[in-house]
């Protein structure tokens, strides 16, 4: 029986299954580690431009093309910014590319244990997909996407396992579909793999997107970006402009720029997340648990002889918060950001004591 008020809803509203971000709880003193999100603060160059861009231009709308911010991707990544599509986070560039470049007769193909918004733009858009498993050890076969579709998107590394693939596995994929479009999402690449932004030189079927969110500490300010074949690119400023012309904001894009100037900042704290991981996948080894091998600023694992969901609510009860996943194949595993070094050492304190009772 519908409601009052959903009587009015588009009947394909009713059938959406939204996303589940992780949760952000309002209670203070919490050891947060669920929802990848970097420990350690924004580059102060970033903060330092934000607060100039705070002045009396806000009463003026945003540069459209985001140019600026653009060049600023475009000279990290020793490319042309014309082949740069920024938008508010990659989610809403991820958005634009579902519907841009993934809307076609033949299915759309990605991981079944991957990132979960991606069945969510299916959902929204109407796009046929279909899961391809990942094999025992939790790995992307390069092989299974080889066959026909209406476009390929992996993430590298892929979530929530952590694993990544290598660039030749990646240019193989590319390769095996030359009339499909296939997007690498790489939120979390820089935490240890490498960005086949160089292969969108190369291979013009191939789009890349990126988050700000992560390794630039910048998730409260909503920034991502993908690069590819121009044509890609005016594909996806076609969707952008038919939705919402002014994206980026003015904090945003001096905030964004600033921090991709700030190179030392971002290796710097890159590498404080990479050596706290593999502290702590060692760690969790040695109190039995089972670690995938994580080349993003999570874990994931699971211990032989506890449930997952009664080891989240015990590390809970400690104020510690970890993601747990109730999908088939992994609903025995918790997914754990890293923190800072101490929040990690307080995780492993927390978990000992609660094998041990």
């Amino acid at each position: 029986m519908p409601t009052t008020m959903s009587r009015l809803w588009n009947p394909m509203v009713a059938d959406l299954a939204p996303y589940v971000p992780g949760e952000q709880p309002k209670m203070g003193d919490l050891i947060k580690l669920n929802t990848n999100e970097n420990p350690y603060p924004p580059s102060p160059r970033a903060l330092e431009a934000i607060r100039r861009a705070t002045d009396g231009d806000l009463r003026l709308y945003p540069d459209p093309g985001s140019e600026a911010l653009r060049r600023a991707i475009g000279a990290h990544h020793g490319i042309d910014p014309a082949r740069v599509f920024v938008g508010n986070g990659s989610d809403e560039v991820l958005a634009h590319v579902f519907l841009a470049l993934l809307k076609h007769d033949r299915p759309l193909l990605f991981p079944d244990i991957s990132y979960s918004f991606y069945p969510v733009y299916c959902g929204l858009y109407g796009i046929d997909h279909r899961r391809v498993p990942l094999d025992e050890a939790f790995r992307i076969r390069p092989d299974d996407y080889a066959g026909p579709n209406g476009g390929v998107i992996l993430p590298n590394p892929n979530a929530p396992t952590g694993r990544a693939l290598a660039l030749d596995d990646i240019a193989r994929i590319v390769r095996a579909n030359p009339d499909s479009v296939v997007v690498i999402d790489e939120a979390y690449v820089d935490f240890g793999a490498d960005s086949a932004i160089p292969l969108t030189a190369q291979h013009d079927n191939l789009l890349v997107v990126q988050t700000l969110s992560k390794s630039r500490s910048l998730a409260g300010l909503r920034v991502g970006f993908a690069v590819g074949d121009p044509q890609l690119v005016e594909a996806l400023e076609r969707v952008k402009n038919s939705f919402n012309s002014y994206p980026i904001d003015r904090l945003a894009a001096a905030g964004a720029a600033a921090a991709y100037e700030d190179v030392e900042h971002f290796e710097a704290t890159r590498r404080q997340v990479i050596e706290s991981r593999e502290w702590l996948a060692a760690a969790l080894g040695r109190l039995g648990f089972d670690v995938i091998p994580s080349q993003a600023n999570f874990v994931f694992c699971r211990h032989p002889q506890r449930d997952a969901a009664a080891l989240q609510r015990a590390l809970r009860e400690r104020r510690i918060i970890v993601r747990h996943f109730t999908q088939p194949r992994i609903d025995q595993y918790l997914r754990i950001s890293i923190g800072t070094q101490a929040q990690c050492e307080a995780l492993v304190d927390a978990l000992g004591a609660i094998l041990s009772a």
